[in-house]
């Protein structure tokens, strides 16, 4: 679980949101979620709001709009659902720029296109400013079930491990005259996939069992989380747009 165990969505930086300890950004990252898709469809104002929140935090992480929305991308499949409720939709019809489109695929295609947006920003900056250690380490920390992390922990400290052995594997199918642009060599692409997946059972056992006999108990020491927990001062920091972001929701629930 080294530094050089990082993902390619974290951005190195020395912002404030970066030196927030991980647990307070995933509590604020859950609950602005939260808030965000428990605010009406209709309130379009309160949607404004979230996203002047995102910008503002995306402003103080250093990180630019540029590779946000290129990243968002991810959603694209929803866009394209969304796109064709307006369509595909029922119940009372509207014109739009000459088209007869439902009222209620509008209002559907709005709240998917605008929460999941949203949603999916908010996770993104999560991932900038979050290297997945201190992700694990934050999920820990909030006493998140053991099963959950250390399969997580395992996972990352090998996925490395997995992706080299993968590539050789190709290497050598490639040598040997394979070429898995035809379909009639999937079987063989299938069969390395299967090899794949029995290697990395039995190398999970012999890792386990190397760990149990050095005394693993199930839970990773406590020096593995560091220092660092957060203070009382750095949740009320962090609270900051969750808090906000519930007060917009609130209003809006109130107000519709």
């Amino acid at each position: 679980m080294g530094a050089g165990h990082g993902h390619v969505l974290y951005r190195e930086s020395d912002s404030p949101v970066h030196r927030l300890p991980p647990e307070v950004k995933i509590v604020a990252m859950v609950v602005f979620t939260i808030a965000v898709v428990a605010t009406p469809r209709t309130a379009f104002w309160a949607f404004g709001a979230y996203a002047v929140l995102v910008a503002a935090v995306a402003a103080l992480a250093r990180v630019g709009p540029r590779w946000l929305l290129s990243r968002a991308l991810i959603e694209l499949p929803f866009v394209l659902f969304a796109v064709a409720l307006p369509f595909l939709g029922s119940g009372e019809r509207v014109d739009v720029w000459g088209l007869r489109l439902s009222e209620d695929g509008l209002h559907g295609a709005w709240n998917i296109l605008a929460k999941g947006t949203l949603g999916v920003l908010a996770s993104l900056l999560l991932a900038a400013t979050t290297s997945t250690r201190d992700l694990i380490v934050g999920l820990d920390r909030l006493h998140c079930p053991q099963v959950l992390t250390q399969i997580a922990t395992f996972m990352l400290r090998y996925l490395d491990v997995l992706v080299g052995e993968a590539r050789r594997m190709r290497v050598a199918r490639i040598s040997r005259g394979d070429d898995p642009r035809f379909l009639w060599q999937l079987r063989g692409f299938a069969a390395g996939i299967g090899a794949l997946f029995l290697r990395a059972f039995e190398r999970g056992e012999r890792v386990y069992l190397a760990m149990v006999s050095r005394g693993y108990t199930g839970r990773m020491p406590a020096v593995w989380q560091g220092d660092g927990a957060a203070s009382v001062g750095q949740w009320l920091v962090a609270a900051t747009v969750p808090v906000l972001a519930a007060s917009i929701a609130a209003t809006a629930l109130v107000l519709t």
